[in-house]
């Protein structure tokens, strides 16, 4: 260390050196600033090898499922022919967009029962609500009670309708995503060959373009069809969404999020420092260091390629609030010794300064790294590189300000004023006197905390309600909500029933129809066995029993329709067959062709959950639906699997569960771990360690108590805490051995730890505070969350290492050993 204090001396020696090496590095940071880059897309969450979802593309991929957007339509008049005119403009309209692939609203959904022909002329010459002579009110009333329709296209008193808007495939895009999904099949299974692996980095940067023109083409849709919507909100109240307006809507909130909340954070640090410092010089130095330092860091983002998510979104409120607390340590430490040596050179005042307070400021970073590092365990690519981002980030905040501001100081001199010297924290005095005159009430009450925070921890789930992680006042939480109440529902979920060739199982009645269809007009009829009906119709009528679940959708709504039009008696396989061969292809794509796959010999259940219902456990809900299907359905493993989105967002959950939560003992034997090496006691190290582990239990118990779900941001603060707060626990045992060294006596050092380095632990604790607050404006809700409760670990964690850490010391008294 003596080696590292002679560089940085001299070093200090050459302020124009220091210069233009800041300068040199921030040149570099500005050219590759122009890479960095922002993706919060959908896919960007996802576990990259996820079987469960390679599984869901390829049932889409089978069954031609396309991203769609969904329209709720709610008409201002009453429902006439005028207005049904009026809607068929605004879909016409869409359905001439360019990147459109077909529309279906109940313009296009087949009526039935709106007129009296007989069964075969109406397959033959199939009516819609628009067609010539068919009354409007007749065509509602059959649309609002059709099995396949109604609660997708129309609510149930036909005053608002759905139009589902689906996109062109992206062919290049699957494709590449197909091709990536072999080459980490390869690399799971260790059969990747050198030729592969270059191909295989090489098909990255591929896929990487295709992304970014895929989330940029999303994007303009989302412009388009929202400027189409705009023209006709005068004769409709119109809401927009679907996973591609979300997922635009998202990027769209953290871009706001990184602008306005950076700003913020900036507006409150600013305001702080002047409150701490009074003095404009001490507000600019650290600003400029935090400026520096963001810069820097924006530009080794795009040098690494290392994309800002929803996840690491907060990264440069993150790197503020850190790299103040960095300066406001040095700061308050350099102003003391100006104070202390009012004659000495500020170069040499520096140099002490620095001296003194960067094997503190050095652990206390490497902490913060760990806590960040912990993020590696996931397996979700945006997780681990949040963790390295941050962890990156702290270090260069390190030392920019352990270079910027020395450099500041011995440039424009400034002085120590009256107001400096004289100013104490009257909070740092408060728990002062706390920690030395109500011992019992600060160890009964941390007491307290740990129980209530152990009881609160048993208390905690995960759960992805996507309604609930953005405000009411958006149009993501109005559109939802109105599909939820309206039309069955918003999250999608599959079932898939797979049928072996020995299932066919057919009835006696089933075999006289084979015998005597041996015409190929009916060849595909006989996949259309009792038995694969029955487990079709079984497990469709199961699922609309479950509260959670909205619109049940699978062949058996369209056997139901059949059943309506034949005079409600049940279909055989003749009537099966005339309705799979006789339906328009367009009708059949629509209503047939999603739901059942002769090829693959399966069929396909497509249900909707009903997100905004308060009683919805996701993890719960998956859990019963996979049991009751082999207990009381008495169906297989392997007869059956659950896909969907939902699937494969509890899937990220649970991973960001396992990989944080239960690795949070590995954060705190790797903080205790650093603390015994710098400290080389163990005494001092669980002195340090208990106020912060305390706190950090704490916010998790709270999360806990108040019933507050975790997600992709909350799931977090634990390590993140740990990783702050233990900066306070350093700085302050490390100045609390300096001062009792001199005056031997524990009260009176308290009281000097008090007006020294817990004068600047308020100071960083109240600014990091302060700068998370600005985060309660968002729009994205996991963001506030995320904002209120690690404000909060901060305060706790403050308050702790200022009453119960003194109050370890005194009972540990661990200055004898160390």
């Amino acid at each position: 260390m003596n080696f590292i204090n002679q560089i940085y001396k001299k070093l200090l020696e050459k302020p124009k050196f220091i210069l233009f090496l800041l300068v040199l590095v921030f040149s570099f940071s500005v050219y590759n600033a122009k890479n960095f880059q922002l993706d919060a897309s959908a896919d960007s969450l996802l576990l990259e090898n996820d079987p469960d979802l390679n599984y869901l593309r390829s049932v889409n991929e089978r069954y031609s499922s396309e991203d769609f957007f969904v329209i709720t339509y709610s008409p201002k008049k009453k429902i006439n022919d005028e207005v049904i005119q009026e809607l068929k403009k605004f879909v016409s309209e869409i359905d001439n967009i360019q990147w459109v692939s077909k529309t279906i609203s109940i313009l296009n959904a087949p009526l039935f029962e709106s007129s009296d022909q007989p069964l075969i002329e109406k397959i033959n010459n199939i009516q819609y609500i628009t067609t010539p002579g068919i009354e409007v009110n007749r065509a509602l009333n059959e649309l609002k009670n059709s099995p396949v329709y109604k609660r997708l296209i129309i609510n149930d008193d036909a005053t608002t309708f759905g139009v589902v808007v689906y996109i062109k495939d992206n062919k290049k895009y699957l494709s590449a995503l197909e091709i990536n999904k072999n080459f980490l099949d390869k690399q799971k299974n260790n059969k990747l060959s050198d030729k592969d692996l270059k191909e295989f980095e090489k098909h990255k940067l591929v896929l990487e373009q295709l992304k970014k023109e895929q989330n940029k083409n999303l994007e303009l849709y989302n412009i388009e069809i929202r400027s189409h919507i705009s023209k006709y909100k005068n004769i409709a109240d119109i809401n927009l969404s679907g996973i591609p307006m979300i997922a635009d809507d998202l990027i769209s909130f953290v871009k706001k999020d990184i602008i306005v909340f950076g700003s913020g954070v900036f507006i409150f640090i600013l305001t702080t420092l002047w409150f701490i410092f009074r003095d404009i010089r001490w507000v600019i130095f650290p600003l400029l260091s935090c400026f520096l330092s963001i810069a820097i860091m924006t530009g080794m983002l795009g040098y690494l390629n290392w994309k800002v998510t929803v996840i690491s979104s907060n990264f440069i409120s993150l790197m503020l609030i850190l790299t103040m607390e960095i300066n406001i340590h040095y700061v308050e430490r350099y102003r003391q010794l100006q104070a202390e040596f009012p004659k000495k050179k500020p170069s040499y005042l520096s140099y002490l300064t620095t001296t003194k307070i960067i094997t503190p400021i050095f652990y206390a970073v490497l902490t913060t790294a760990l806590a960040f590092l912990s993020f590696i365990f996931s397996n979700i690519k945006p997780v681990i590189d949040f963790g390295w981002m941050m962890s990156l980030g702290l270090f260069i905040s390190m030392f920019v300000s352990i270079l910027l501001l020395p450099y500041l100081i011995v440039k424009f001199k400034p002085k120590l004023t009256y107001a400096h010297k004289s100013k104490n924290s009257k909070i740092a005095e408060t728990l002062c006197s706390i920690a030395i005159n109500q011992k019992f009430l600060v160890l009964a009450i941390s007491t307290i905390i740990l129980i209530l925070s152990i009881y609160g921890i048993t208390k905690l789930k995960v759960e992805n309600s996507f309604i609930n992680y953005f405000d009411k006042n958006t149009e993501i939480y109005k559109g939802m909500k109105l599909i939820d109440e309206k039309l069955g529902g918003t999250t999608p979920l599959d079932i898939i029933l797979k049928f072996k060739e020995t299932d066919s199982k057919s009835t006696s009645a089933d075999d006289d129809f084979f015998e005597g269809s041996s015409s190929d007009e009916y060849k595909d009829s006989y996949w259309f066995t009792s038995f694969r009906i029955n487990n079709i119709v079984n497990v469709h009528q199961y699922l609309e029993t479950l509260p959670e679940i909205g619109k049940v959708l699978s062949f058996y709504s369209v056997l139901q329709l059949g059943e309506k039009l034949n005079d409600n008696k049940k279909l055989g396989p003749l009537e099966m067959a005339i309705l799979h061969s006789k339906l328009p292809e367009d009708i059949k794509k629509n209503i047939i062709t999603p739901y059942i796959s002769i090829d693959d010999n399966e069929a396909r259940i497509s249900l909707r959950i009903i997100d905004s219902n308060p009683e919805l456990n996701r993890k719960e809900l998956l859990i019963k639906i996979q049991k009751d299907l082999e207990e009381k359905l008495q169906l297989k493993k392997e007869e059956f699997k659950i896909t969907g989105i939902l699937v494969i967002f509890n899937n990220l959950l649970q991973s960001l569960f396992d990989s944080q939560i239960k690795t949070l003992g590995i954060t705190f034997g790797g903080i205790f771990i650093l603390l015994l090496i710098l400290f080389k006691s163990l005494s001092w190290s669980i002195v340090a360690a208990l106020p912060n582990f305390l706190a950090a239990l704490f916010i998790l118990g709270t999360l806990g108590l108040f019933n507050i779900p975790l997600d992709m941001m909350t799931i977090t603060i634990a390590s993140i805490t740990v990783g702050i707060a233990i900066d306070n626990s350093i700085h302050y045992i490390y100045r609390f051995r300096e001062e009792f060294k001199v005056n031997k006596d524990y009260k009176k050092t308290v009281q000097i730890c008090s007006r020294t380095v817990g004068k600047a632990i308020v100071n960083a604790s109240l600014t990091i505070v302060f700068g998370f607050s600005i985060l309660i404006f968002s729009n994205f809700i996991p963001s506030i969350y995320f904002g209120i409760f690690t404000g909060l670990a901060m305060i706790t964690a403050m308050t702790l290492v200022l009453t119960l850490m003194p109050q370890l010391i005194s009972i540990i008294k661990p200055f004898k050993n160390g």
